[in-house]
């Protein structure tokens, strides 16, 4: 049965924060709150855990993963930024914009886009995503919670259990949590551009057509 942590969404208590990092790095998948929705996290290093995401979304080699990071820095042992990408991530986060970037070798290859080698990387600035960044030390590998034939992903932890009660190994309740999608911005090839329009506002690019 799924272990069900309430932490608080303003301050996290650190023993929780402590049983729910050491729950990724043991290898299980857990559920947590990031500023736009509940989504699944899992060590990036563990190979089987990825796989229980996959199953859990039913996502096919062409997924885009996403690595929650905690600042820049992070982003940059991950990634390969221009100086216009850096400029720009450092504009928007923390905040609801998840970036495509090319992936170094740090990114394990079976986390990277199959045919494009390519990385999403999100910072939030969800508080208790936050505290599972710095406990952990490195990223979270995250997918958005949404299941198969949902519309939407689920906003309710309670929800979350009932659908998941034996799929995860560590649900957080941080609250109910309505589903905002990120913008999405590809940094890429020289070049910069929105490929899908979120709540995140980037006033210096024009969505493209």
């Amino acid at each position: 049965m799924v272990e069900f942590l309430q932490i608080h969404p303003r301050n996290p208590q650190s023993r929780l924060i402590q049983r729910a990092t050491n729950v990724l790095r043991n290898g299980s998948v857990i559920v947590y709150p990031t500023d736009t929705s509940y989504a699944l996290g899992a060590h990036i290093g563990d190979k089987q855990a990825m796989d229980v995401i996959r199953r859990i979304r039913r996502l096919d080699d062409n997924h885009n993963f996403t690595l929650l990071c905690t600042d820049l820095s992070q982003v940059s042992t991950f990634t390969k930024m221009g100086n216009d990408a850096h400029r720009l991530i450092k504009n928007l986060t923390p905040g609801p914009f998840t970036f495509i970037l090319d992936a170094t070798r740090e990114v394990p290859r079976r986390l990277q886009h199959a045919k494009k080698k390519t990385i999403g990387v999100h910072i939030t600035d969800n508080l208790i995503a936050r505290a599972l960044l710095a406990e952990l030390g490195e990223p979270i590998l995250t997918s958005t919670l949404l299941l198969p034939g949902d519309d939407d992903v689920l906003a309710d932890p309670y929800d979350i259990r009932e659908r998941l009660n034996h799929e995860v190994d560590v649900i957080i309740d941080g609250g109910i949590i309505p589903y905002q999608p990120t913008t999405v911005i590809a940094c890429m090839d020289n070049r910069i551009e929105i490929i899908r329009q979120g709540v995140g506002v980037a006033s210096m690019l024009e969505k493209s057509t």
